[in-house]
């Protein structure tokens, strides 16, 4: 795309236009193409983005999570077989993962157990979820695989994001600038102190 400048904006006797003659709602002279998206720098997920997605082996932040303190993990809630965080990079504030402990990749690598206590945690999550933030509904899924988007694909985990009526559909969530209304502490410590300690 060519770079525009004043000089670009000649009158038909050759003379530049001033500054001050072009519309300022006229944005067609910028470099760039204009477009709906508002810009939200993040210059923090220079991190995630310089490391690259997929960590190595030995540096599985799954693997590593429960060895951390539950508010420098970010942990809400520890299993037998399985544990609840808080995602690092959130669609949604609240958004949860549920993980094994065990360093597998898929979903039928699980055991019966890991299986059964992931699906209880998630189901403890909602509702907890729903009590702290009224939420007036979830998206529950897992990516299986770097090719179908999972972050981390080599450590299994469930992702759940609370919804509001009024907040964009799962698509602009990813593509556009997100607001979350509470830093990651403190929604931690809602989620964590809500847990009932007898779930699981």
């Amino acid at each position: 795309m060519a770079r525009l400048s004043l000089d670009d904006y000649a009158d038909e006797g050759g003379a530049g236009v001033d500054a001050e003659q072009i519309r300022i709602d006229d944005l067609s002279h910028l470099v760039g193409v204009p477009d709906e998206f508002q810009r939200l720098w993040t210059p923090h997920r220079m991190v995630y983005i310089q490391h690259g997605q997929q960590p190595g082996k030995d540096d599985c932040p799954f693997c590593v999570a429960p060895s951390l303190s539950d508010e420098d993990a970010l942990i809400v809630a520890r299993g037998e077989h399985a544990y609840a965080l808080l995602n690092l990079f959130p669609y949604n504030s609240g958004h949860l993962l549920v993980c094994p402990y065990r360093h597998i990749a898929n979903y039928d690598e699980a055991t019966p157990e890991e299986v059964a206590e992931i699906g209880s945690i998630t189901q403890t999550a909602m509702r907890v979820i729903r009590e702290v933030s009224r939420n007036d509904g979830f998206n529950i899924g897992m990516n299986q695989g770097e090719v179908a988007g999972a972050g981390i694909a080599a450590h299994l985990h469930q992702h759940i994001v609370p919804r509001w009526a009024q907040d964009a559909n799962f698509f602009p969530i990813i593509a556009k600038t997100k607001a979350l209304p509470q830093l990651l502490g403190e929604v931690r410590a809602a989620i964590a102190n809500a847990w009932p300690h007898d779930a699981d």
